[in-house]
């Protein structure tokens, strides 16, 4: 059986932390030559998915403490860049409350997640903004609320179905049915041949299983691009 496309196995962590901290502070040097609110909130969004990418590097080499704090930092970034934002730019909400999920900082996922429903998730149209809802409703415990939402994404041909069947799964507490979701998109993962930053990591399937262990519905997963 040939290898997946994606296999952690073969990746020099140190090489992506390295790279991902010097775009990092490339972009904090620039973030002050911002010409206008708009070059500056992509900025931002690149400062996030730098620090996100130092992140997924470190808790791939086993050192989720300092995972952590590049996760926060990506965090704010993206929260950051969200006030001058084109409307429906609900992946930087998105962004922050997974790089909270998977820092283990709770408190801090959930003020994130007020904040997103704070800012209209639950009433976006868009699949990207309902998945934003189901979430940080998930994130919250109002998981009956999260259903609706992740019924409403997972039907759709413009959004991952798997990552709408794992939503709705963890929402209704159905441990089969979501271990078979999770797999599906730890699979989908496996078999693709790009990555955000260029990391073979299966970061959604990651806060998945975060927030299914919250409910011990957590599958039994192995993958060379989950951390071991």
């Amino acid at each position: 059986m040939p290898e997946p496309e994606g296999d952690g196995r073969n990746e020099d962590w140190a090489v992506h932390l390295e790279r991902e901290r010097a775009r990092y502070a490339d972009g904090e040097a620039r973030l002050g030559d911002a010409a206008d609110d708009d070059a500056r909130q992509r900025q931002l969004t690149r400062l996030g998915n730098a620090a996100g990418g130092a992140g997924l590097a470190l808790l791939m080499e086993g050192r989720p403490a300092e995972a952590a704090r590049w996760f926060e930092r990506a965090a704010g970034r993206y929260r950051e860049s969200f006030a001058d934002a084109p409307p429906g730019s609900w992946g930087r909400p998105i962004g922050a409350i997974k790089s909270l999920v998977l820092a283990g900082d709770w408190a801090g996922a959930e003020d994130a997640a007020r904040w997103a429903l704070d800012e209209g998730a639950a009433k976006a149209e868009s699949p990207i903004g309902r998945y934003a809802a189901a979430l940080a409703l998930l994130v919250l415990g109002w998981d009956e609320e999260a259903r609706s939402h992740a019924d409403a994404v997972r039907l759709r041909d413009d959004f991952p179905q798997a990552v709408g069947d794992a939503l709705a799964f963890i929402a209704s507490h159905d441990v089969i049915e979501y271990t078979q979701a999770v797999e599906a998109v730890l699979e989908s993962f496996e078999r693709r041949d790009e990555y955000l930053e260029n990391m073979p990591v299966a970061d959604t399937v990651i806060v998945l299983q975060a927030l299914a262990a919250r409910r011990n519905l957590a599958a039994d997963l192995e993958s060379s691009i989950l951390p071991s």
